[in-house]
This record gives C-alpha cells, sequence and structure tokens, in this order.
C-alpha cells in the first residue's frame, strides 16, 4: 500500500515511516518546510512539501495513495504547557487540521484515514479496567480531541473508512519525557496525581506498528498501548534511568496552577486495548514500562 503522512517528521511520524517501510508499504510524507522534507527523505520517504491547512496540496500529495494517517500534532513542552495559549496550536492542528486533511482524502479518492487520538480523554475510573466503551470526560483540553475523531468519520459518506487510535502517553526519546528526563537527573519532581493511580502509555516504536496494523482494522475507535502502569512504577522508572533511586512527585499545587492542562494527566486509566490486538493481531513490542525504554535518552 501506498500510506500518506502529516507529522512525518515528529516522532510518531519517523515511527511510521520505519514500520510501514518494513512491512513492504510505500511512504509519503507530508513536510511544511524544505529542512523537514529532507529529514522525511533521509527516513526513505517521499517528501510533499505542503501545509496540513492547504487543502490543494495535501490532495495533491495523497493521489495514489490507498491511505491516510494523520499524525500531525504540535505538543508544548515542559513548562511551556502552562503558559496562556499553549494549546492553540495542537487545538487548531485537531480542530480544523483533522477536516481539512478529510476533505482532502475525499478529494484524492483515498478510501482509509487513520487518526492519531489520545485516551486522556476517558473519564478517571479508579482501578476499574476501560475499553473502548468507557466514558468520556469532555473539557477544554480533550474537547478537540474529540472532535478530530468526528472529522475523520465524514470520509464514511464517500465509502472510506475512518480508525481513531487512542494512544496512551508517548514513554521514550520525545520531547517531554526528555525534559522529565532531566528534571529526574537533577533530583527534581517529575510526578503528577496519585502515586497509586493508572497511566496508559506507549513507548514510540510501538506506536508505527499500530499505524501498521491499523491498515486493515475494521473503522471504529481504538485504545493502542502498553500494559496500564501506576504513576508510582512510571516516576520511578524515569528516576531510574536517570541514574536516581526513585522519582519524587509534585505539589498539589502546581495541579491547580495548570488547570485543564494538567488534569487530564492526572486521571486514573487503567485502559485495555485488547480489542485492538484482537481484531488486528497488534501487540506492542514493549509491552510493560522499564527503565530500558529511556537508554536513548541516556546515551543522548
Amino acid at each position: 500500500m501506498k500510506v500518506f503522512l502529516t507529522g512525518a517528521s515528529g516522532v510518531m511520524g519517523r515511527s511510521s515511516i520505519q514500520a510501514l517501510h518494513a512491512a513492504g508499504h510505500d511512504v509519503v510524507g507530508l513536510a511544511r518546510t524544505r529542512q523537514s522534507a529532507a529529514q522525511i527523505a533521509g527516513a526513505g520517504a517521499e517528501p510533499c512539501l505542503g501545509d496540513l491547512f492547504d487543502r490543494s496540496a495535501m490532495g495533491a500529495g495523497m493521489r495514489g495513495c490507498d491511505a491516510v494517517a494523520n499524525l500531525a500534532t504540535r505538543v508544548p513542552v515542559g513548562r511551556a504547557a502552562l503558559r496562556p495559549g499553549s494549546l492553540k496550536a495542537i487545538d487548531k492542528i485537531r480542530l480544523r487540521g483533522s477536516r481539512i486533511v478529510t476533505e482532502a482524502a475525499v478529494d484524492a479518492g483515498v478510501g482509509r484515514i487513520i487518526q492519531q487520538s489520545l485516551s486522556f480523554m476517558y473519564a478517571d475510573q479508579r482501578d476499574d479496567w476501560i475499553n473502548e466503551d468507557s466514558p468520556v470526560d469532555v473539557t477544554g483540553a480533550t474537547e478537540p480531541v474529540v472532535v478530530a475523531e468526528n472529522n475523520v468519520e465524514a470520509i464514511a459518506a464517500s465509502g472510506g473508512t475512518a480508525v481513531s487510535l487512542r494512544f496512551g502517553l508517548i514513554a521514550g526519546n520525545d520531547g517531554n519525557t526528555a525534559w522529565l528526563f532531566r528534571r529526574a537527573a537533577a533530583g527534581r519532581s517529575i510526578g503528577l496525581g496519585e502515586e497509586t493511580s493508572w497511566m496508559h502509555v506507549i513507548h514510540p516504536d510501538d506506536v508505527g506498528t499500530a499505524v501498521v496494523h491499523a491498515l486493515t482494522a475494521p473503522g471504529g475507535v481504538y485504545n493502542v498501548g502498553a500494559e496500564p502502569v501506576q504513576r508510582r512504577d512510571y516516576v520511578d522508572a524515569i528516576a531510574m534511568a536517570a541514574g536516581r533511586r526513585e522519582g519524587h512527585f509534585l505539589p498539589g499545587w502546581v495541579l491547580r496552577l495548570g488547570g485543564e492542562k494538567l488534569e487530564i494527566l492526572t486521571r486514573s486509566q487503567r485502559v485495555s486495548s485488547q480489542l485492538f490486538s484482537e481484531r488486528t493481531g497488534w501487540y506492542p513490542r514493549h509491552a510493560t514500562l522499564t527503565p530500558e525504554w529511556f537508554h536513548d535518552l541516556v546515551r543522548a
């Protein structure tokens, strides 16, 4: 198959290019700048110069493709997430970008869209397991994610298929984990929320293989991640990789300062990815969080 990627030069995009090539697929990657085009070409994909909000440019790049994977994001790193308006760029990508990507795909006759989504939208369920039918808790921080899932469903009107992958928190060689790693190495606090609450995480490498399996998945939404991990174990894994015996948690006033932006990162979400595994045969290669997930950061 031939797959068009948005966000091709990012963490998820690079992982997907590698996994798609390994599975025998061809890749076209949307590049906003010539620098990112060079990065995409260096990864072995065909770059398509254009913008996520340029329907005609994307439509031209999508012609001849069998599927589109919309992986574009712009996640603020570290303290930048607390600044006023820090989510404006990523919200625009989800609210408007997902709609334009879908319209361009329909224009180009593409039959399948894979939308990057987040399991953060689920309501806090304490120790109970969460599946795709579990309730979501829509706030100002999560609404754009819900809208993006709804936007790509519009491809069904032309006979196409939409697959939304509700990924867990990426934990590995990415910007935010690197920021936490540096703080932990300096003995500073990195944990958010209750220590015994649950997190849904995914290794960057497993994002790409999930995109590959989504090429043949029935339409719908799917949770995608490793085994749930308690926050204390997540924080300690980063701290141990950074050379510390254990990690530390931030005080409650920081959470109050962060409001909705940080609230979604403190929900207890014991998320199951079993449905996606049953329907596609996908299983994470990194099934259980360990300090080894962060070895690239140690080497860096």
